[in-house]
């Protein structure tokens, strides 16, 4: 697969790592070219075995500012103008969400709006000290992001964030519980490169198991839910990898996966 052509982004695939960086000038807002790339190169990356993890951060001084409400359609617009706007916003959060491996968003600087949207949408999140989430929408007069803001923050801060508009920092986000780390903006790419190599080195179609049990549980009742893990178990339990896994464990060596 070719990522080469792409306006928005740069994407560098080494050692089953694939880095997504987005390059929009000045600070990475999101058009509709934005959300075309983006979705076409998850889609991609969910399809390559090679790939096992996935960095996802922002070029320059943000990680993403938000919409570029210039693209925005107006109520007396074109009759379907917003319904497909709606749609290919929805779908470049979801192909995040939906990648088969795992994401890490490393947040630098400003994620704003749908760039804040955009970060939740990873699986595991580290910020740099000077990085902030924020959810401007009501200083603009519009809505959204909730059930999003609602996955990873407490119900309290969750309504602070939304109906104050406040940017909540990095060491913030880390005291919530919303990301993982907080680092000295310099060491934020090393971090998230640090557990992008962690994941890589478990057994690949274990982690992609892992991450489609967060997806197809997340509302699920407890027993459907862990019914649902022991399926994947069973269906792992016969993979040519998992076999591997366990004989080098046993012969305590390093494993050789095939992706089988």
């Amino acid at each position: 697969m070719s990522f080469e052509g792409l306006d928005c982004f740069a994407v560098e695939i080494a050692g089953h790592i694939a880095t997504v960086t987005m390059r929009r000038p000045p600070v990475n807002a999101q058009n509709a070219r934005f959300r075309e790339e983006i979705i076409g190169i998850f889609d991609a990356l969910h399809d390559m075995p090679e790939v096992r993890a996935v960095v996802l951060t922002g070029a320059g001084r943000a990680f993403s500012a938000g919409a570029d409400l210039k693209e925005r359609p107006g109520l007396t617009g074109q009759p379907g103008a917003y319904p497909r706007h709606n749609r290919l916003v929805r779908a470049a959060f979801d192909c995040v969400m939906e990648c088969g491996v795992p994401v890490i968003a490393a947040i630098n600087g400003a994620a704003i709006g749908a760039g804040c949207v955009l970060a939740l949408s990873a699986d595991i999140l580290v910020a740099g000290e000077s990085a902030f989430l924020s959810m401007t929408e009501v200083d603009v007069g519009l809505a959204g992001g909730v059930r999003h803001v609602r996955r990873h923050f407490g119900e309290s801060d969750a309504r602070l964030m939304i109906m104050t508009a406040r940017r909540v920092t990095g060491p913030e986000l880390l005291r919530m519980n919303v990301v993982s780390a907080c680092v000295p903006d310099a060491a934020l790419m090393e971090t998230a490169m640090g557990i992008a190599r962690e994941i890589a080195a478990k057994v690949p179609l274990a982690v992609r198991a892992a991450k489609r049990s967060f997806q197809v549980t997340e509302e699920l009742p407890l027993q459907d839910g862990y019914r649902f893990e022991q399926s994947q178990t069973v269906a792992l339990a016969g993979t040519e990898d998992t076999r591997e896994a366990q004989l080098a464990f046993a012969e305590k060596r390093r494993p050789v996966f095939k992706g089988q």
